[in-house]
């Protein structure tokens, strides 16, 4: 099995400017690693569509696109992909001192500071902040550069100011693991990706990390805060969000299409994972579209 590692992004900010802004106009032309992480933080807007947010130990659904803020060394993957069905995605990428050492430190700046701090948990925007935001990062990459940091820096002020938002992790998880232990780390996660609707023994993950049985459970937990089985179930149950949201099927055929081959377990699971029952969950999504 091929897998992709895991890599330090490099990223140079945008030229004559102290920061990045990307635009991908078509759908998956973001190829980021499924797995990586780098200094800079990141501010990612999905224009439209859904998918699946990992990011450090949380496991989540997004639909009519996101905004998300992310800190700095939060291991993190890619938003979209062929599947997600979003008109576009805009990334902008900073270093926390992007405009100096002491900057951030001024009264008048205290605000986005503390936005700076809170986003090493990773933030999700929702509501009229996530909709004017998007709209206002939209059109950074059209102006000049002096006039593109003010915008930034109001935008920035706004997020700081709106709570309209949600944390991603409960606890902070800046990625303070060696490279070995993380491209490990990667190839576990790729594999329940492509494997997560079948049963996935522990002797075999095991083999894929190259590690016993009980030397794998402990890693597992002390990189990703829970036991194998947890992140599987909390990563099928994702998967069932999505389909649950998107496809017109039965709830006991997507629990069975989320890997679950026990519907009262999958019943069980949903609501201590997302708080409410597939059908209260499914008849909410649709209240929110009409």
């Amino acid at each position: 099995m091929k897998v992709l590692k895991p890599s330090l992004e490099k990223i140079n900010p945008t030229f004559g400017s102290s920061f990045t802004v990307r635009q991908f106009d078509d759908p998956c032309r973001n190829t980021n690693p499924f797995w990586h992480f780098h200094p800079e933080l990141e501010l990612v807007f999905v224009k439209g569509g859904s998918g699946k947010r990992h990011i450090g130990n949380h496991l989540s659904y997004f639909h009519d696109g996101d905004l998300i803020f992310i800190g700095s060394n939060l291991p993190h993957s890619g938003f979209t992909d062929r599947l997600t069905g979003n008109e576009s995605e805009i990334v902008v990428q900073m270093k926390s001192d992007f405009l100096g050492s002491i900057f951030f430190d001024i009264p008048e700046m205290l605000s986005i500071k503390l936005l700076f701090d809170r986003a090493k948990m990773g933030l999700a925007f929702y509501g009229k902040t996530k909709e004017i935001v998007g709209e206002r990062l939209g059109k950074l990459k059209d102006l000049e550069h002096f006039d593109r940091l003010l915008e930034f820096l109001s935008i920035l002020k706004m997020m700081a100011e709106s709570e309209e938002y949600k944390f991603l992790n409960v606890e902070e998880y800046a990625l303070e693991v060696k490279q070995q232990d993380n491209e490990r780390i990667s190839e576990v996660y790729q594999f329940v990706r492509k494997n997560f609707q079948r049963s996935i023994p522990l002797d075999e993950i095991s083999e894929v990390a190259n590690m016993t049985v009980p030397a794998f459970c402990r890693y597992f937990k002390k990189q990703s805060g829970k036991t194998f089985t947890q992140f599987v179930n909390e990563f099928r149950i994702v998967h069932a969000c999505k389909l649950l949201s998107e496809m017109p099927s039965s709830i006991t055929e997507i629990s069975f299409e989320s890997g679950f081959n026990n519907f009262s377990h999958f019943n069980k699971l949903f609501k201590e994972i997302t708080g409410k029952s597939p059908s209260a969950y499914r008849k909410e999504l649709k209240q929110i579209v009409v």
